[in-house]
């Protein structure tokens, strides 16, 4: 699987130590002689590439950086990784601000999708996260179950959703055949909203795998995650209009990254 991850760390946000515990979660947490991470970062400061080159001496992880020269926000920069994904294979898009505690997990969601092809998004859930099966709120309300098994099998328990939050969420190859790349009319947010739209629209499922937990490490507050929640308002009409497009079939699901595939 091919797992990307987008930075932007300035010494005004000060997030060079969640890229680092990130990293260092997915030392511990994936068999990096079975998949591949591609770093794309979007200018990020002297100590996030300092953090890089550290890394890489000290063999904590393989791993490839693309280095952008400006910041083109989380879909962009994920596209750029998942341009060189191979025929077949799941993609992963990973936030630098997670912490994943059992190993194994990319292993799993492969499995999850193998055993359910129509799966198109499976993502591991945060505890923050409302969904669950007896919402009174229909966005909310969710359908455990457990995949189909043969003798022998682990067993896979999955969390039917209409909307995978993307801190951490893998996409299926089947999928990303059929809609292409992650859209966002702006540099953040929304982009794994409309891409759980696209995937139900083109007939695939949305769901959580359970028996991972994650940490969502950002303490939030700072000036830095108010002024994103600020600009994500600033399209929320956009977001909406672009909801109902896919929905009544007026835009299609594909997307072709700006690449002109």
């Amino acid at each position: 699987m091919l797992l990307a991850m987008a930075v932007w760390d300035t010494e005004e946000n000060d997030r060079t130590w969640m890229t680092e515990e990130t990293l260092h979660s997915l030392a511990r947490t994936v068999d990096w002689d079975k998949h591949r991470l591609i770093v794309c970062d979007n200018a990020s400061c002297r100590a996030t590439h300092d953090l890089y080159q550290a890394a890489l001496d000290d063999k904590l992880l393989p791993f490839t950086v693309v280095y952008g020269d400006t910041n083109v926000g989380t879909a962009r920069a994920i596209n750029k990784a998942w341009r060189q994904r191979e025929p077949g294979e799941h993609c992963v898009k990973m936030d630098n601000d997670v912490v994943i505690h059992q190993p194994g997990w990319v292993d799993w969601i492969e499995d999850v999708f193998d055993r359910d092809p129509t799966i198109g998004i499976c993502g591991l859930k945060r505890k923050d996260l409302a969904e669950c099966p007896w919402s009174n709120n229909d966005w909310y309300r969710s359908t455990i179950r457990m995949l189909p098994h043969a003798p022998g099998q682990r067993w896979l328990v999955v969390e039917e959703v209409l909307h995978v939050i993307g801190t951490c969420q893998a996409y299926n190859s089947l999928l990303l055949d059929h809609i292409g790349y992650l859209y966002q009319p702006g540099q953040y947010a929304f982009d794994d909203g409309l891409a759980a739209i696209r995937a139900r629209v083109a007939g695939f499922k949305n769901v959580f795998l359970h028996g991972f937990e994650i940490d969502h490490i950002d303490p939030g507050n700072s000036e830095y995650t108010e002024w994103k929640k600020q600009y994500a308002g600033e399209f929320m009409a956009t977001y909406h209009q672009l909801r109902n497009q896919y929905q009544s079939g007026k835009r299609g699901v594909y997307y072709d990254g700006g690449f002109g595939e």
